[in-house]
């Protein structure tokens, strides 16, 4: 790296306008010295989002474009911090909308859904949530978010895909929707700068050198987290040094702006080892891995526990060779006493450095361990699921078909009141009942703990438990509703078969009988954890 351009990275990591000294002359060593106040960083965005809900709790509920923007402005400070808040407050964004009957302000929370489920991996959600867009009206910039929402998301499970074949659609349809987007919104002049760093070789400007996009990146005026998104980007179009230093460059960013749904580390470590930089590139996993597990980022979570058992078992590897070596070097002065009598020393250190990194290697591995036994219990629950979704869809598709061919048959036959007889003998309450039993039985398997969860928040004389034979009653299965992310009266009680005034007077009623206050009973219920009593998922 030129003294040139390790100046100008000085001035994009270090942006304070006073001069400090620099621990090291080298980016990954800056890196880590960021690290070292990440807890600064995230003590600061907390305090942020305090502020923000301490406004949130003073707003009216008749107040609702504030609430609105206040939800957002919350949800903007989790977006890339935590996934779970991030879903809670980009849902009542989306209940606010609909509540108040602004469209743009509805699709652009149902785009920022999309985009919040994509970061997690939740790509099959992503793509529904995209599918249910009415785009026949979009605004121009809504277009264009829409457009970006469904590459991005075809990029998303291209690359989890990973296989030549069937990966290759889902980047031909990314392509299509990047170039729509483009037609759309044409990009601004930083991105066309960004953009002349792929070109080829053949056909770069002399001037297109690392100096010049380093440069930009400065003199942008862009936020922390941008920056690490542009230099992420630009990693892409150099190689060796060069990728090394845009990646560090994002990764310091993300860490200043808090920024837990990072790829920057992730492929920073990956380079690192790349490089033979082990060491380097087994404390960027860590980081990563912990981000993941932070934020909740599944996707990111798998791509790290197949690459961080590599790092760490070539990490084990190079230490067990230079406890090798160390042998050697003893054998080799043997006959000298007090060569040997040094070495010996040297050696029984190194040997208490290589169990201690073995102990940590060990502890990781227990780690990853116990990520696997969740996401494989995650994963037969989903499969379980979507088996039972099938089968009752496929029942209730028979039954209907059996009634159409019936009916058809009659009148045929003219046989109008044989039709109206067979009508009659539809056992709809049946048929409710069974589904009721069905979403109960799903719901319990989810959250075996649900009912004493539950109970635990109200007084011993107002609990409310199932009498025997039954799975839930009517007042635990609207709250069964809720803790599933359904919180609408309106879509309770079209589920439930009830009124909306019946749904709200049984959550009326329950909460002025809890234990915490009115306010905080919805939140409560949302943290009861699923599989909780049987290991968490």
């Amino acid at each position: 790296m030129n003294k040139k351009l390790f100046t100008i990275l000085l001035l994009l990591i270090f942006a304070d306008v006073h001069a400090r000294s620099i621990p090291s002359d080298s980016a990954f060593q800056l890196l880590k010295s960021e690290l070292s106040k990440e807890h600064i960083y995230d003590k600061a965005k907390e305090k942020r989002i305090a502020r923000l809900q301490q406004t949130l709790q003073h707003t009216g509920s008749s107040e609702a474009e504030t609430r609105f923007h206040l939800y957002s402005d919350i949800f903007g400070e989790y977006s890339y911090f935590k996934f779970d808040s991030a879903y809670v407050y980009v849902n009542k964004m989306i209940a606010t909308a609909t509540q108040s009957g602004n469209r743009d302000e509805l699709i652009k929370s149902k785009i920022l859904l999309g985009k919040t489920l994509l970061c997690t991996g939740f790509y099959k959600e992503g793509f529904d949530v995209a599918n249910n867009i009415d785009t026949t009206t979009l605004t121009t910039t809504l277009k264009t978010d829409y457009l970006l929402l469904r590459a991005r998301l075809n990029t998303g499970i291209g690359d989890y895909d990973n296989d030549a074949y069937f990966s290759q659609d889902y980047y031909r349809q990314a392509a299509d929707d990047f170039r729509r987007a483009e037609t759309h919104t044409p990009s601004s002049e930083f991105e066309k700068i960004i953009d002349l760093a792929f070109l080829p070789d053949a056909v770069k400007s002399q001037h297109l050198t690392t100096d010049y996009f380093l440069r930009h990146l400065t003199s942008s005026g862009l936020t922390p987290h941008h920056i690490a998104m542009a230099a992420t980007r630009l990693s892409f179009a150099f190689t060796d040094d060069n990728r090394l230093l845009f990646l560090a460059i994002a990764a310091i960013h993300d860490i200043r702006s808090s920024t837990k749904e990072t790829l920057a580390i992730f492929l920073l470590g990956q380079e690192l080892f790349k490089a033979g930089k082990t060491e380097a590139a087994y404390t960027c996993m860590q980081v990563a891995a912990r981000n993941a597990s932070f934020y909740g980022a599944r996707n990111r979570a798998a791509q790290i526990e197949t690459m961080l058992p590599l790092v760490a078992a070539k990490l084990l590897d190079e230490k067990q060779h230079q406890h090798d070596r160390l042998l050697i070097g003893m054998l080799l002065f043997s006959m000298i006493a007090v060569v040997l009598f040094f070495l010996l020393v040297i050696y029984r250190r190194q040997l208490r450095c290589i169990k201690a990194n073995e102990q940590t290697i060990k502890e990781k591995n227990s780690e990853l361990e116990m990520v696997n036994e969740k996401l494989w219990a995650s994963t037969k629950i989903k499969e379980e699921l979507i088996g039972l979704f099938f089968k009752t869809c496929s029942t209730y598709i028979d039954t209907l078909d059996r009634l159409k061919r019936e009916g058809q048959h009659r009148i045929k036959l003219a046989k109008y009141n044989d039709i109206s007889q067979l009508l009659k003998n539809i056992p709809v309450d049946q048929e409710k009942g069974n589904l009721y039993h069905m979403l109960d039985t799903v719901f319990l398997t989810m959250l075996p703990n649900f009912i004493h969860s539950f109970n635990a928040l109200l007084k011993k004389e107002d609990q409310i438990w199932p009498k025997s034979g039954e799975t839930l009653n009517a007042t635990l299965r609207i709250f069964a509703l809720m803790r599933l992310g359904i919180t609408e009266n309106e879509t309770i009680a079209k589920i439930l078969d009830y009124s909306v005034s019946t749904v709200y007077t049984y959550k009326t009623r329950i909460k002025s009988r809890a234990l915490v206050p009115a306010a905080d009973f919805d939140q409560k219920i949302m943290e009861i954890k699923f599989m909780d009593g049987q290991g968490g998922v």
